[in-house]
């Protein structure tokens, strides 16, 4: 039986080599529009499919330009440079003739170097110690995740901080991949929501995420849950960012960047 999430990523050809046709999936809508992580998951697998891709993600960029609507679309892939390390590569992603989002991406081969991670994942009780945690009905893509805060849950309010952190993991169960470690990297809920207590009108505007687990580290990490850790550092004008962390055990798998905008409530 194919999972949820591998049916909302997958990819038809076209008539182009280099473009591919997706499909928006009612498990994983958002308040507008498909989850943002889905689009990316979908984009990562889409270069995995490539038989000229070189190794495994390293950096994803999308920018995303306006909701995809309900149905197809198109993405568009292309290498622009291929060196003995390393891939790079530009995305977009159009429906109707109207461009929806752009992006890069950057692929290489891991490498025997020296090593060592600076940050500590934030500390945790057991993931099975903690509740899970349920989003409101019209939030569909959450229902997907098995959801456990340890911090920050998406009934409080907090005046001074916007961290949260908690544990994740694919509902049901799925051994971690690069593109379900690509949808996890979006799941924080807005951190405004966290500061007023409260939903209000935000969207992602652009997410970078940055790959530092290896195939090898993702398949030792089995369908384990993931403890998520994301903050944001300034409000204002009409956009935040957020930065987060995702780690199984003391292994680091990715971090990652956003810039939302948001609309004071009414």
């Amino acid at each position: 039986m194919t999972h949820v999430f591998d049916e909302a990523i997958a990819l038809t050809p076209t008539a182009s080599d280099h473009v591919v046709r997706a499909q928006t999936h009612p498990a994983y809508n958002n308040m507008v529009g498909p989850f943002g992580g889905i689009t990316a998951a979908t984009v990562v697998n889409g270069i995995q499919q490539r038989p000229d891709v070189l190794g495994d993600p390293l950096a994803l960029t999308i920018n995303y330009a306006a909701p995809i609507a309900e149905g197809q679309w198109d993405l568009d892939l292309r290498p622009v440079r291929t060196n003995r390390t390393n891939q790079h590569w530009v995305v977009t992603i159009s429906q109707s003739g109207q461009v929806a989002a752009t992006g890069t991406a950057v692929f290489g081969v891991a490498r025997d170097t020296w090593s060592d991670t600076e940050p500590t994942p934030p500390a945790a009780p057991p993931a099975e110690e903690v509740e899970v945690s349920e989003y409101v009905d019209f939030i569909a893509w959450a229902k997907n995740y098995d959801k456990r805060f340890v911090a920050g849950g998406m009934d409080g309010r907090n005046d001074a901080d916007s961290t949260s952190t908690l544990w994740l993991r694919d509902r049901p169960e799925r051994p971690l991949d690069f593109p379900a470690l690509t949808a996890m990297t979006d799941v924080f809920y807005p951190r405004v929501f966290l500061r007023h207590g409260t939903y209000m009108p935000a969207g992602t505007i652009t997410l970078t995420t940055y790959f530092h687990a290896t195939a090898q580290e993702l398949e030792a990490h089995g369908t384990g849950h993931v403890l998520a850790t994301a903050r944001a550092a300034r409000f204002g004008h009409g956009h935040f960012d957020q930065y987060g962390q995702l780690w199984s055990g003391e292994v680091l798998l990715a971090t990652t960047h956003q810039l939302v905008y948001f609309k004071d409530p009414a």
